[in-house]
């Protein structure tokens, strides 16, 4: 008799299988309905195209029913993704490759006689270094008398939010937040500029396309002829228009952080020989680097560590870290925009479907660097709420304090004075003693700023 499983909370939509935990293993079960385009998935030789492309995730065959089920036909245990994240966490050009990464799978798909049936955004990961595809569920047979099921879908996932983001000039990736399943055509419509419609593919894809939904929603569901040529011409289109979109906006306030530290004498090389020291000494397997910006420490900690998540409240840092990231090959860097102050909720189904940032986040070491003076001035947050958001999500913490005669506070506070009563060293210790104790402290260089290694309590 097998032993209880839990059902993934996202893995509730698909006919065709889900996923489940069975002894904290996550496995994904391949129902009887889904039989002949699975067959024809393995044994047409797409689904190893796919992996030797390290466009797909791998699995291995597990020829056993665990979850008892009269529907089951196999058993698969997926490769592991380290961290998952989600399209409100994810720079533009992130969510401009894994619409690439789609629409490149939809296209090898068709060389081996199936199709893309899903197309959203969830099915992609950031998985050694790139997007990545990790549903394997999401192939079926094609069938030239259809038209492509998952056109919509793509559209609303990734065209509509990237020419958003290309016309508006804003970092518009929260919208996924309010529309989870994708940004609806007619919305997005009416929200682009009249100068998109001068573009072809924006017109054909967006604006078209919305008005026909707006007319006529059954008109999607029609069965009409629609040959081999016509669907690599559709998936041509989308991919010209996805890659005439780019991302630019005026540079943040903190954008140029390391140019302007490194005139400050020598806090920035003190600053990584201490934090340096300290990375060897622990050998954190897995690091959050909270105010990455364009990650300079993020890169310092994939010396000694395995997987680094990068998170800045800044969109233009977090596309520099990614393009970096991909130019230089730092794979185990996953940079995401994430705010602090307002950490990704978890949303979906019962609030169960997409976890937030925190329940997500359990590593071995935070790192908060030129931080807490932007999370206690800059968003009036209390020290003792930082200390414990820090504790929710690793054991230990190298947290630097900033103090009020620093320029940078300075410069914060100048004209809100009366947030700096409590900004102190005195108040921050004893707010952070209540979840971590000090193992060492450090001077900055010169610079007036001290550096700690914290472990959290009973850790």
């Amino acid at each position: 008799m097998p032993s209880s499983f839990n059902k993934h909370p996202s893995s509730y939509r698909d006919p065709s299988g889900f996923l489940f935990y069975r002894n904290t293993i996550l496995y994904r079960q391949v129902n009887q309905s889904f039989r002949k385009d699975f067959d024809q998935f393995i044994n047409s030789g797409l689904y190893q195209h796919l992996v030797e492309k390290k466009t797909l995730i791998s699995h291995d065959p597990i020829n056993e029913n665990l979850t008892g089920t009269d529907d089951w036909y196999q058993t698969l245990q997926p490769e592991i993704v380290l961290f998952i994240s989600y399209p409100y966490e994810w720079c533009f050009d992130m969510l401009k490759d894994a619409a690439l990464v789609t629409l490149e799978t939809a296209k090898e798909a068709m060389k081996f006689g199936m199709m893309l049936k899903d197309a959203s955004a969830y099915n992609i990961q950031w998985h050694h270094g790139r997007m990545t595809f990790i549903d394997t569920l999401s192939f079926e047979k094609y069938n030239e008398q259809k038209p492509w099921i998952a056109y919509r879908q793509f559209c609303e996932h990734f065209f509509a939010p990237l020419a958003l983001m290309h016309y508006l000039k804003e970092p518009l990736q929260n919208l996924f937040l309010g529309y989870s399943d994708g940004i609806p055509l007619t919305t997005a419509s009416k929200m682009l500029p009249f100068k998109s419609k001068l573009n072809l593919h924006s017109y054909l894809h967006l604006h078209l396309q919305g008005s026909v939904i707006k007319k006529n929603t059954s008109q999607q569901h029609t069965d009409k002829p629609f040959s081999r040529q016509k669907m690599n011409n559709l998936l041509q289109s989308l991919e010209d228009g996805i890659r005439s979109f780019s991302f630019s906006q005026p540079s943040a306030t903190w954008s140029n952080y390391y140019e302007e530290a490194s005139q400050r004498g020598d806090y920035v090389e003190a600053k990584k020989q201490i934090i340096g020291n300290w990375l060897n000494r622990l050998q954190a397997r897995t690091v959050l680097d909270a105010g990455a910006n364009i990650g300079e420490f993020s890169k310092l900690a994939s010396s000694s560590s395995s997987y680094i998540i990068s998170i800045d409240s800044d969109h233009s840092s977090v596309n520099k870290l990614y393009n970096n990231s991909m130019q230089t090959g730092h794979s185990f860097i996953h940079p995401l925009v994430v705010d602090l102050a307002a950490p990704s909720p978890a949303i979906g189904v019962n609030n169960k479907e997409r976890h937030s940032f925190l329940e997500r986040t359990n590593v071995d070491l935070v790192l908060a660097l030129a931080l807490i003076h932007h999370l206690a001035l800059g968003k009036n947050i209390p020290f003792e709420k930082i200390a414990e958001l820090f504790s929710s999500m690793g054991e230990y913490l190298v947290i630097e304090f900033v103090p009020n005669d620093d320029e940078k506070v300075k410069l914060m506070t100048l004209h809100k004075q009366e947030v700096c009563v409590n900004y102190t060293e005195d108040n921050f210790i004893e707010s952070f003693v209540r979840f971590f104790s000090i193992v060492e402290k450090q001077e900055v260089g010169s610079s007036g700023r001290n550096i700690y290694l914290m472990k959290k309590q009973n850790a």
